[in-house]
């Protein structure tokens, strides 16, 4: 994989677009443009020169090791507080693998749980890209939720559920959050993240066929093509069962649906908030010829992604879709690569781990058809290295993290892997 996009070359497509756009809409927030900040290429007589950042990836060498095997893991989870891992099968169960910590004369041990933290399987349709998809837990560690597609029609179904005392779900306390129809059985999305803010945050591919035939990516009235943020804990018995952040950026449904955070996805699969500095990162599945990741700074360590436009269906990565163009303060990805080096991104984290010192901030990621784990390093708004390491990592479902920043890698053929220095 080999498309890096540099600062100044976003810098140039979005400073062409804005100019062509005559204006926008006064409801929609202004883009995050600080990808697109080109840095200077000369300096003043006399000041002192800086060295240039340069990557460390060529320094680093990852190995994989089987903890577990399921039947088709699709996402995981921890309860803060917690070392243990939870996993959702695509068929609809939710294991827990229990760790118990590294020492000195010993490694860390994981044992996979005989019975289910939770069997949803009677209600999960668990065919191609449909089946349970998504698992969070709440900032307190009180609540878990999931996503799945739900028989008989597809839809994406999300579901609370409290924990009692020593941890087991509650299966009394079940609540629906959301419902979305899905008008076709592909993009469904289904990732579930808990913010840094405490506030939950779902995502929806564009309703799926191909090539977006309902316009949904580019249309925030529709949940659809989009990522939501929704306040779990302000719902009612009697009214809604979420409350909408204050925050989000059409909280008063001028123009698009309250719950939108940003839009303009295809497949979203997946995303993921750096625990670092709380940037938002995320790899968007493409039509026929580019896969992207895209990275959005926060503020502070918060509101990474308010009110973004990703570009789809207008665009596929850098390039227009179907003669489409950039739409106003829409942001490109970060880096892209095409149908020669895989089929279908799974995107992963910013490795924030111990155990393997030279990869530390780098975005770690993979390809469903691809063999192999890939990373980038990022300064200042362009990729400044990247490397795919040739391991035994086919199928690749998803990535996790860990409570101690480590990451494990999922595969469609059952594995549970933990990524390590070779």
């Amino acid at each position: 994989m080999s498309r890096r996009l540099s600062t100044a070359a976003l810098a140039v497509v979005l400073l062409g677009a804005a100019a062509c756009s005559g204006g926008g809409d006064d409801e929609e927030p202004a883009a995050d443009l600080t990808t697109t900040t080109a840095a200077p290429t000369t300096t003043a007589p006399g000041a002192p020169t800086t060295e240039p950042v340069t990557g460390t990836l060529d320094q680093v060498e990852l190995s994989v090791t089987a903890i577990a095997k399921l039947e088709s893991p699709t996402a995981l989870a921890v309860r803060p507080g917690s070392p243990d891992l939870y996993i959702a099968d695509k068929g609809g169960t939710v294991r827990h693998i229990e760790v118990t910590e590294a020492e000195e004369s010993r490694p860390a041990r994981y044992e996979l749980q005989r019975t289910p933290v939770l069997d949803l399987s009677d209600e999960v349709i668990n065919d191609g890209e449909q089946g349970l998809l998504g698992l969070a837990f709440s900032s307190d560690g009180g609540r878990l939720y999931v996503d799945f597609t739900a028989a008989p029609d597809g839809r994406t179904v999300v579901l609370e559920y409290e924990l009692d005392t020593r941890g087991d779900v509650d299966e009394d306390t079940r609540r629906q959050l959301l419902e979305v129809a899905q008008p076709y059985p592909n993009h469904n999305g289904g990732q579930l993240a808990t913010g840094r803010d405490g506030y939950l945050y779902i995502g929806l591919g564009d309703g799926g066929s191909a090539g977006d035939p309902d316009g949904n990516g580019q249309d925030p009235t529709t949940l659809l093509g989009s990522i939501l943020r929704i306040d779990p804990i302000a719902g009612s018995e009697d009214g809604p069962a979420y409350g909408i952040p204050a925050g989000n950026p059409f909280a008063n449904g001028a123009g698009a649906a309250p719950e939108t955070w940003l839009y303009g996805v295809r497949n979203p699969w997946r995303f993921s908030f750096d625990r670092a500095n709380g940037d938002l990162w995320v790899a968007d599945v493409g039509q026929n010829e580019w896969e992207e990741i895209n990275h959005l700074p926060s503020v502070g360590g918060f509101d990474a992604g308010r009110g973004t436009n990703l570009g789809w269906s207008e665009m596929e990565g850098t390039h227009p879709f179907e003669g489409g163009t950039n739409p106003p303060k829409a942001i490109l990805p970060i880096y892209e690569y095409g149908r020669d080096d895989g089929c279908s991104i799974t995107g992963g984290y910013v490795y924030r781990g111990e155990a393997i010192g030279a990869l530390r901030g780098a975005y770690v990621f993979g390809d469903y058809c691809a063999q192999g784990i890939s990373a980038i390093q990022v300064h200042e708004g362009a990729v400044i290295d990247e490397r795919t390491w040739d391991l035994p990592v086919t199928d690749l479902q998803s990535f996790g993290e860990g409570d101690d920043g480590e990451l494990y890698a999922l595969l469609g053929t059952g594995e549970v892997l933990k990524l390590g220095a070779a």
